[in-house]
């Protein structure tokens, strides 16, 4: 059986960031950086691996820095070339013409809401949701897993992440159903759970493939969890009329919208790289010996 390809995928990017203040007081919190990569990058490099064409970014005030990285630094670029500086550094954050689609969503309501934002741009098409503050380290990348699970199941499909029981009540969690391999069936879905009443321990790490019948779901903008239109929600209304699965994703999850999990991620992906790995290695290990 073959599916629609998924081509879209939506960015949403509107949010203050006030976990990170002072630092994200004049700049995305989308922009702090892993190494020397800044987190919109990772989740765009994710995309395009994916076989992603188009991306859709849902903005707020403030944002524009974001479109700027993936324009042509002209000033930059010049002055580089007439040093006799290599761009290839500079090529991943080139987007062709008319591939980057940025989306105002002029009030914080929520996920949800975001998502909605992107409905014209979207069209009838299934398309992907990614979440920039969730780095997802893997070979393949999380998206790319995830396609190739959609082009066997169809239907609508998340990411799913065992996370310890006592704290389920951060995520939207999975209801599970039956299990085959990385794919679960998903019985239903409970966004930020209380304490003890979490069906299971499978969470939501911000990755989707999702039918564009999500959006008229959306389109009622009800309010749930935190007073917000929550994609859980929306999301939990299509399942029993489409096919819907949680895919345990083969990889390594960092929370960048958590200062400790953004310093992990700059730990964990330094040690990995050849250029700098055996300084950050020592560093640490020095660090560890004197304490």
């Amino acid at each position: 059986m073959s599916f629609k390809p998924i081509r879209k995928a939506v960015f949403p990017v509107a949010g203050l960031g006030t976990r990170f203040l002072p630092a994200t007081k004049a700049m995305p919190k989308e922009m702090l950086t892993v190494v020397d990569r800044p987190l919109i990058q990772y989740v765009v490099d994710e995309a395009r691996e994916a076989g992603i064409e188009e991306l859709i970014f849902v903005t707020g005030r403030g944002k524009g820095s974001l479109d700027d990285y993936f324009d042509v630094g002209f000033e930059l670029e010049t002055t580089m070339s007439s040093r006799g500086k290599s761009l290839d550094v500079l090529a991943p954050t080139r987007v062709k013409h008319g591939n980057l689609v940025s989306i105002r969503q002029q009030e914080p309501l929520g996920l949800g809401h975001a998502v909605w934002c992107a409905r014209h741009v979207v069209g009838n098409e299934p398309f992907a949701v990614l979440l920039p503050d969730e780095l997802m380290i893997g070979q393949p990348g999380c998206l790319a897993q995830m396609v190739e699970a959609y082009h066997k199941v169809g239907g609508n499909l998340v990411a799913a992440l065992e996370v310890p029981a006592s704290e389920t009540h951060k995520y939207g969690v999975i209801d599970p159903g039956t299990t085959d391999g990385p794919l679960t069936e998903i019985k239903g879905l409970v966004e930020k759970p209380a304490a003890g009443t979490a069906p299971s321990n499978l969470m939501l790490p911000g990755r989707y493939i999702l039918q564009p019948e999500v959006m008229q779901a959306l389109e009622a903008h009800e309010k749930g969890a935190g007073g917000e239109i929550q994609l859980t929600d929306a999301m939990a209304k299509m399942i029993g009329v489409q096919p819907f699965h949680g895919f345990t994703f083969q990889g390594v999850r960092h929370d960048c919208g958590d200062k400790a999990g953004w310093l992990q991620a700059n730990i964990a992906l330094g040690f990995d790289r050849a250029d700098i790995g055996a300084q950050v290695r020592a560093y640490a290990a020095d660090l560890l010996g004197r304490g």
